[in-house]
């Protein structure tokens, strides 16, 4: 006999859409609840510091970011596109990057930066996004977060505390239209509210 559907699942074909965190106060409770694990404290500091999606880090060897410094390029191959794109890190990357490599028990050059301890293999996707909603619930978020939360708060925060512009940021994550890049960020609804607070 086939178990009956879980009514709370999304339908065939929908999506749920995971959120950025808002809040840099929150950002600063994830940080905080991780200060003890160095593997997942740097896993989520490179993740919010950078356009890259989960998979696209977790294919990063020890041997490509242990000679990282502050301002220094580094290129991921993009898992859509197949294409290199390059970022430049930051001090808290870079930081968070050798905390956890001087805590790492087989820091080899060819070892993945982030491993299972179960398999020593590189993280999945899935086991990340079970652990981004896992910090952002015990940091008291509401709403659904996941893998993709990473990238997007860094967008979020590149657009709403940087004021950068959408077009580069459209080109940082590699969308086609400003429309795709405002709806990826879930601030579209937000700054169409800011049109009516000018007064003329």
């Amino acid at each position: 006999m086939p178990k009956p559907r879980n009514a709370n699942r999304p339908q065939k074909g929908s999506s749920i859409k995971v959120e950025p965190i808002r809040d840099l106060e929150a950002i600063a409770r994830i940080k905080a609840l991780l200060a003890d694990k160095p593997r997942d404290l740097c896993l989520f500091t490179f993740g919010i510091n950078t356009a890259y999606r989960a998979g696209e880090i977790l294919s990063l060897k020890v041997g490509q970011v242990e000679h990282l410094q502050p301002g220094d390029r580094l290129e991921i191959k993009q898992s859509k596109t197949r294409k290199y794109r390059a970022i430049t890190v930051n001090r808290a990357v870079v930081g968070a990057i050798n905390a956890w490599i001087n805590h790492y028990p087989d820091a080899e050059a060819d070892a993945p930066l982030f491993p299972s301890r179960k398999t020593n293999k590189a993280l999945t996707v899935a086991a990340v996004h079970k652990l981004i909603k896992q910090w952002c619930r015990e940091a008291g978020l509401k709403g659904n977060y996941g893998s993709h939360t990473m990238r997007k708060t860094w967008g979020y925060h590149q657009r709403v505390q940087m004021d950068q512009p959408i077009p580069l940021l459209m080109a940082a994550f590699g969308h086609s239209t400003q429309a795709q890049t405002l709806e990826y960020l879930c601030i579209q609804e937000e700054e169409i509210q800011d049109l009516y607070g000018l007064e003329l």
